[in-house]
């Protein structure tokens, strides 16, 4: 969960307008803006609709004694692609509210942090130190993008290949740019992360 210096509950409100200076065609995209029926096939999370795209594969990290999606990773041969979607106000940039939070944070782990200007504006780029067994550390390079929807922020981390050659990670981009957000009516505290859920088909697999 992000914090604010002074913690707001959005009002439960119809879905109106985007940001200001949000390209309406580029996505991620609200739900209000898509049709559903486009013979795209997508994964219902709840709040998240992914359509992984060829030769990636979709990774839940799932509580099973709630059956709650803890977390979204897209996953291929060369890198990765984790999604998390916020609660944020109508009005404003939560973007550029917690990305300095971000980078103090990976600093404070020890890690290297820069900005650089991307598709979807400014991102963070750097690595943070790693375990990867009792007596070796390994530096993880990641780009973090943050994209500012109606009432919603996505943050989307691309690790490997992708955050290391931003400007060749085009195919990438790109299935972040299919994401659909589906923020709800309901009144959230503005950072608290969007209820995702295990699609229909995964919960008759568990149960089964």
């Amino acid at each position: 969960m992000f914090r604010r210096k002074q913690a707001s509950v959005e009002e439960s409100t119809d879905a109106s307008e985007l940001p200001e200076g949000r390209d309406l065609t580029a996505g991620p995209f609200d739900v209000s803006q898509i049709d559903l029926e486009d013979g795209v096939e997508r994964v219902d999370l709840g709040g998240l609709l992914v359509s992984p795209g060829e030769g990636l594969e979709l990774r839940l990290q799932v509580d099973e004694a709630t059956e709650t999606v803890q977390a979204v990773l897209i996953a291929g041969p060369e890198g990765a692609l984790e999604l998390r979607a916020f609660a944020a106000p109508r009005n404003g940039d939560l973007w550029e509210e917690v990305r300095p939070q971000i980078a103090e944070d990976m600093t404070r782990r020890g890690g290297t942090v820069s900005e650089r200007a991307g598709r979807h504006g400014t991102e963070l780029v750097g690595s943070i130190p790693v375990q990867v067994s009792p007596d070796s550390v390994a530096e993880q390079p990641s780009r973090i993008v943050g994209i500012n929807g109606e009432r919603w922020l996505l943050r989307a981390t691309f690790l490997g290949q992708p955050a290391m050659e931003p400007d060749a990670a085009g195919d990438w981009e790109d299935v972040l740019g299919g994401i659909v957000v589906r923020r709800g009516t309901l009144a959230m505290p503005v950072g608290d992360p969007l209820p995702l859920t295990l699609p229909a088909q995964a919960r008759r697999q568990a149960q089964a």
